[in-house]
């Protein structure tokens, strides 16, 4: 691969190293989430981004939360939550409320029906991820790749004003 060379400052190229470690981590990461889908979808009927929605919302007080922060929590588009949203209420699984105190917000609110098909698809999906990522790491792994997913996750999580977030889209 030809490299560019970027004349404010010297890229700094992967290492051999570094490399194998990337695309060990993309790798790994595309067939554990194609697993996820795969397994919920067989089991639940839903793609993993929709459970995962059904778990924030089965988490949050009453089992409520606005669009934006639900959209914030899943790092998607704020039309990307609408077009899911509308799916799971067309599932009986969540419902719609205007917020009274904002006539332009909204809040999901996950029904009891919706609580009913989260408590049935969470074993399947517990066992899913114990046995793709638990089962394979010793405790000495576990603990440190949560040490390093939460180093990541800190890194990318902008704090500045302005700064181009999907939910805000």
């Amino acid at each position: 691969m030809k490299k560019a060379s970027t004349p404010a400052e010297e890229l700094r190229w992967l290492t051999d190293e570094e490399q194998s470690v990337w695309r060990s981590y993309v790798h790994a990461t595309t067939l554990l989430e194609d697993h996820m889908d795969r397994q919920l979808q067989r089991d639940a009927g839903m793609p993993h981004v929709y459970y995962g929605l059904l778990v924030k919302l089965a988490d949050a007080p009453r089992r409520r939360l606005r669009m934006t922060e639900l959209a914030m929590h899943a790092k998607i588009t704020r039309s990307r939550l609408s077009h899911a949203i509308a799916r799971l209420e067309k599932n009986g699984w969540v419902r719609r409320e205007d917020c009274p105190s904002d006539k332009r917000g909204q809040f999901a609110v996950l029904t009891e029906q919706g609580l009913e098909v989260l408590a049935r698809s969470a074993p399947g999906h517990v066992t899913a991820v114990r046995n793709a990522v638990f089962d394979r790491l010793s405790s000495e792994q576990q603990k440190s790749l949560g040490e390093i997913m939460q180093i990541i996750a800190e890194g990318l999580q902008p704090n500045e004003a302005g700064a181009d977030l999907p939910w805000l889209r």
